[in-house]
């Protein structure tokens, strides 16, 4: 292992069991634009179950190595493999090598949250039901269900009149909990999201905090598994989700283990970073190129 990795002891939650098969594997991962690199290196396994936060101050290249794990970048050198649920055994494949048909195959078993909610200009049920016709079976009733379930599951129950609402009609954190929901509707084994709770008041931060929590634990209580990996500056969201940390610094691999390490920790490169993720989280930049 690199030395330059500060690995931490064990997770919380279901992280770190060695028994589970892997979900993702990131192998000295490297990136650079227009000749300044961003990624140096990066080494990283994500399993099955596992509930996993990355940081890293402005720069670090988080965004550029989730862009790399979601397929929308390909690595300058080394690799991303994940697993394709979509064979017997959910065996690895390696991202960079797979055809449109084959991407589009493995993809359907994600589901991503943008920091913006990346919501359609049309309903709320439209915009939850677009993936289900064009990649399930389901008929139109099973999409209507699916999409209240999903709804109901992310606060709202019973409110009979969201299905119709248009995205100009929902406050920031109403369109948050719909983007939600239109991931989970997908019944995904892993669910990326990139800044969450950035922008949003206290209020709605907590509430997405629950939503993210109760999300990923509703799989395992169900007798399955979900795959969460986080984007985020939020520390209140660390704090309550409790989460396996990977910090990145100068574009790899600083810190890997639990919140409470990390928390703890006086590395002199962790704890600048982790007095300043308040003020990282409550002010929304444009993100540069590496961020």
């Amino acid at each position: 292992m690199d030395s330059y990795t500060v690995r931490m002891a064990s997770a919380p939650r279901h992280n770190g069991k060695k028994d589970r098969p892997v979900e993702i594997r990131v192998e000295k991962l490297r990136k650079a634009f227009h000749g300044r690199p961003v990624l140096q290196g990066v080494d990283l396994e994500v399993r099955q179950g596992d509930i996993v936060a990355i940081v890293g101050g402005s720069g670090a290249g988080k965004t550029v190595l989730l862009d790399h794990m979601v397929g929308l970048l390909t690595p300058d050198a080394g690799r991303v493999m994940v697993a394709d649920h979509s064979r017997r055994g959910a065996p690895l494949v390696e991202l960079a090598k797979l055809d449109a048909e084959e991407f589009d195959r493995v993809r359907t078993h994600w589901a991503l949250v943008f920091q913006k909610n990346a919501l359609l200009s049309g309903t709320v049920f439209q915009n939850i039901a677009l993936w289900l016709r064009e990649h399930t079976k389901l008929s139109s009733v099973e999409i209507f269900e699916r999409a209240r379930e999903a709804l109901d599951s992310v606060g709202f129950k019973g409110d009979d009149s969201i299905m119709n609402k248009r995205r100009g009609e929902l406050s920031g954190g109403m369109a948050k909990r719909v983007a939600v929901a239109r991931a989970i509707a997908m019944r995904p084994r892993i669910i990326f999201y990139d800044e969450p709770t950035t922008g949003l008041d206290p209020q709605n931060a907590g509430k997405i905090h629950e939503l993210i929590c109760s999300t990923h634990d509703a799989a395992w209580e169900a007798g399955g598994t979900q795959t969460t990996v986080i984007i985020t500056h939020d520390k209140d969201l660390l704090h309550r989700l409790k989460p396996r940390i990977v910090m990145l610094f100068e574009g790899r691999v600083f810190f890997d283990g639990s919140y409470d390490e990390f928390e703890k920790s006086d590395s002199e490169i962790i704890r600048p970073y982790f007095e300043l993720m308040p003020m990282l989280h409550r002010v929304p930049a444009a993100q540069p190129e590496g961020e």
